[in-house]
């Protein structure tokens, strides 16, 4: 919508802004997994998992329960990925999921146990009122107000918010991957993680070779590397002019999310909803390249090596199981 539309400057990465990860095999490539390991070994590293949205292109279902792959949800799968990291390195990371009113319920019950588990942390992120296009509330079919989560760029405040993150902090924790909980590529990996540690930046932003995309493009914005969304994009501007697309999977100092204050931009959103138009205020992860000093990483896109296979409804998932298959194989996680 216009009133989302960026003033100023917007054109596509500067050189230097977009490095790749270093061939496997490479001396620049096994100088990052080392560093990587050494602070997976130490405890300093946690994955933060966005679990909050309900699939609505699968139903309204809890997506975390959803099978993936061989009988597995994919929470289940993300808690053998903690489980392979610690095979490796003999540590295993602390997990965050970020739920939400509609999921986090659900998601305890599965975890049972495992939920009062100290190295697993959940918080909720905050629900809002939609909004006719005229500035009334917006009232379901029941005549009820229609509530909705309020978008993943939720996740700094409402992390800081349950203490979790002080706490990570403070145990020594030092460096977070955000992760889509659907995006089954984005795992934690050392090579990754020691590229974000050997670079001089609060903020790695993942991205891959662009290809008939829709969502958050790297761009410069009046000068400085940022991840701006379609609709924030100035009339004219060619997006695939950036040549790689944004996965939502991001490095990030712990501190620096910790002690950074911002105000966070709230986004104008269309919804149809029983049938009629809803506005929604929600924010987006992605403002977090707006505030810390970001540096963009380009990974594979395909392969065993891929991290980004994202899946948003049934049809994609029945698509990519071979391709998640030999991913989660060849990291051990299957």
């Amino acid at each position: 919508m216009a009133d989302n539309v960026v003033d100023g400057v917007v054109e596509p990465p500067a050189p230097g802004d977009v490095e790749r990860l270093p061939e496997p095999g490479s001396a620049a490539y096994a100088d990052a997994e080392e560093r990587g390991a050494d602070a997976l070994r130490r405890g300093e590293v946690g994955l933060v998992v966005l679990a909050g949205g309900m699939a609505t292109r699968m139903g309204g279902v809890v997506k975390a329960l959803v099978e993936a792959v061989d009988g597995l949800t994919f929470l289940d799968i993300r808690l053998r990925e903690l489980a392979a990291v610690e095979r490796r390195y003999g540590r295993r990371p602390r997990l965050y999921m970020m739920t939400s009113a509609a999921t986090d319920g659900p998601i305890r019950e599965a975890l049972g146990a495992r939920a009062a588990d100290p190295g697993i942390g959940l918080f909720v992120q905050g629900v809002a009122l939609r909004e006719t296009p005229e500035g009334d509330v917006f009232r379901d079919d029941t005549g009820s107000p229609s509530e909705y989560a309020q978008g993943h760029g939720d996740l700094v405040d409402a992390f800081r918010d349950s203490g979790l993150l002080t706490r990570f902090a403070e145990q020594g924790g030092r460096t977070l991957m955000l992760a889509n909980l659907d995006n089954l590529g984005a795992t934690l990996d050392a090579a990754v993680t020691g590229w974000h540690l050997g670079h001089d930046a609060e903020l790695t932003c993942e991205v891959v070779e662009a290809g008939g995309d829709r969502g958050g493009w790297p761009v410069r914005w009046n000068g400085r590397p940022v991840i701006l969304e379609d609709f924030r994009l100035p009339p004219g501007f060619d997006p695939s002019t950036a040549g790689v697309f944004n996965t939502n999977t991001f490095h990030v100092d712990a501190r620096a999310v910790l002690e950074h204050e911002a105000d966070w931009t709230w986004f104008r959103v269309e919804k149809e909803v029983d049938g009629r138009t809803a506005i929604q205020r929600e924010r987006l992860l992605g403002e977090l390249t707006s505030h810390l000093a970001t540096r963009f990483l380009e990974v594979p896109r395909s392969g065993p090596g891929s991290r980004f296979l994202p899946v948003k409804d049934f049809d994609e998932l029945d698509a990519r199981r071979p391709e998640l298959q030999a991913a989660l194989t060849a990291r051990g996680i299957l």
